[in-house]
């Protein structure tokens, strides 16, 4: 054994919050840590401090129609995107309008399962069926608490092309309904950046052989 596979993961509560100290709050928020936590040589490590983004908790969804061995995916634009772009070696790597899952933020006291119930009619206009949870995955864990929590849902997919969204929330969202090889050629391109869509179709893309059904032929 190395000495390297001898050194233990510090335990969950390894962890001493010295101070909080608020900092912006509007439709997001963002609060200054000061903290420590324990070393994996043991002890403790000096105090450190860090702003942290506190964005919620959310959810998205694989949405899949059996019937017609199809995914359901929607694109709208993204500030964060379009930003991004602004760096000189990102200029023509994507676009600003994205390929995503469905998704939601919690932020009612609605369950997460009720919140992309409800996200998949708002964002795509279908109803989920069947659901099924994937697991949860941390978005940005170096800067901010956000975790998306993946599921996989049965669908019958809507027209592609329909556009849904709520005009309060300024949301125009477009429904795109594609086999899984045309997703994953798109994915191998580099067209899908959005990370918890491309953990999730991954997700679906690995297990394909025990969830896709063929399409029955047409009549």
């Amino acid at each position: 054994m190395t000495q390297a596979a001898a050194i233990a993961t510090p335990p969950a509560d390894g962890v001493e919050v010295v101070d909080v100290e608020p900092g912006y709050v509007g439709y997001f928020r963002l609060d200054r840590y000061r903290l420590r936590h324990r070393l994996y040589a043991g002890g403790w490590g000096p105090p450190m401090e860090r702003e942290v983004f506190e964005r919620g908790h959310a959810v998205a969804a694989v949405l899949y129609d059996p019937d017609k061995d199809v995914l359901v995916l929607i694109e709208q634009f993204r500030v964060g995107a379009y930003l991004a772009l602004r760096e000189p070696h990102l200029q023509g790597a994507f676009s600003p309008w994205l390929i995503e899952i469905v998704a939601g933020i919690i932020d009612t006291e609605e369950t997460p399962d009720a919140v992309i119930r409800r996200e998949a009619v708002e964002e795509a206009g279908c109803t989920i069926r069947e659901l099924r949870p994937i697991g949860p995955i941390l978005t940005t864990p170096g800067g901010s608490t956000e975790t998306v929590g993946l599921y996989y849902g049965l669908v019958a997919a809507p027209p592609t092309g329909s556009v849904h969204g709520l005009d309060e929330e300024h949301e125009d969202i477009r429904v795109i309904v594609a086999t899984p090889d045309e997703v994953w050629h798109w994915m191998d391109q580099g067209r899908i950046v959005n990370g918890p869509a491309l953990t999730g179709l991954q997700w679906f893309r690995i297990h394909e052989r025990e969830l896709r059904r063929p399409s029955a032929p047409a009549d």
